[in-house]
């Protein structure tokens, strides 16, 4: 199985992010932002943005004379020793200010050894996460986590995953034909949201974006109750702009 890399804007944003961090981490002493754009090739304004979010997430610091070193989510990640529990961390503190920015629920998703899983997520009392009535794993083809894994896929693996977890109708806007749902998932590209209007369950809108790491396909997603489907699009793209810092945490 093949992943099909086909860059997003927050793909970019983290390449242009690691170039600014190698930058910072070669400067043991700090380094100002002339240096920073003369190095790194990046105009002001764009480099401008990358270090707000840099330092918002704690990966640079900036010196009272106005130089930027490594911050401490950086030297964190950085260490082999507790890297996994660090960055564990990270993405929960991550996903957890997403849920209240986007007013949503908030899901980070992995395709491992063939299968669809949740590796962590953000709810609340007033941001309830979805009732998971069908196992994710076999109800890829009606989710928006469980399709926008897929379309990630190559068409081969897309067929496997199919092949072992056959569609199952799970509400009347279900898709279950594999060559609408492979052929949707062909036309899907990957800088729009995939959506799940009612397909896995009744009264549960989602949204889902992807966020590739190496060679595992991951995805961004979200989910409001029904009552709330007219701030789904604007949920999705706010989703899709801050989809970086998470990606970032994974590249580091």
């Amino acid at each position: 199985m093949a992943l099909r890399h086909e860059p997003t804007a927050s793909y970019h944003s983290v390449q242009d992010a690691l170039r600014v961090l190698e930058t910072v981490a070669r400067h043991t002493t700090g380094v100002d932002n002339t240096e920073l754009a003369r190095e790194t090739g990046l105009g002001t304004e764009r480099l401008t943005t990358l270090l707000r979010m840099l330092r918002r997430e704690a990966y640079v610091e900036q010196l009272t004379d106005g130089a930027y070193v490594t911050g401490a989510a950086f030297t964190r990640l950085g260490s082999a020793e507790g890297h996994d529990r660090a960055l564990r961390d990270k993405l929960q503190h991550t996903l957890d200010r997403l849920r209240d920015s986007v007013g949503a629920a908030v899901y980070l998703s992995r395709y491992v050894d063939g299968e669809v899983r949740v590796t962590q997520y953000a709810d609340s009392p007033a941001t309830p996460k979805v009732n998971e009535w069908v196992d994710f794993r076999f109800s890829a083809h009606a989710t928006a986590v469980g399709k926008s894994l897929l379309t990630q896929l190559d068409h081969e693996g897309r067929r496997d995953h199919l092949a072992r977890h056959r569609p199952a109708r799970l509400t009347s806007r279900t898709i279950t034909s594999d060559r609408l749902l492979l052929s949707r998932l062909a036309a899907q590209p990957p800088t729009v949201p995939v959506l799940d209007l009612q397909e896995y369950a009744v009264g549960t809108v989602c949204a889902a974006v992807p966020l590739t790491a190496g060679s595992t396909a991951g995805c961004l997603a979200l989910s409001l109750p029904l009552e709330h489907a007219h701030r789904l699009r604007r949920a999705a793209e706010a989703l899709n702009r801050n989809a970086a810092p998470l990606l970032l945490s994974l590249a580091i």
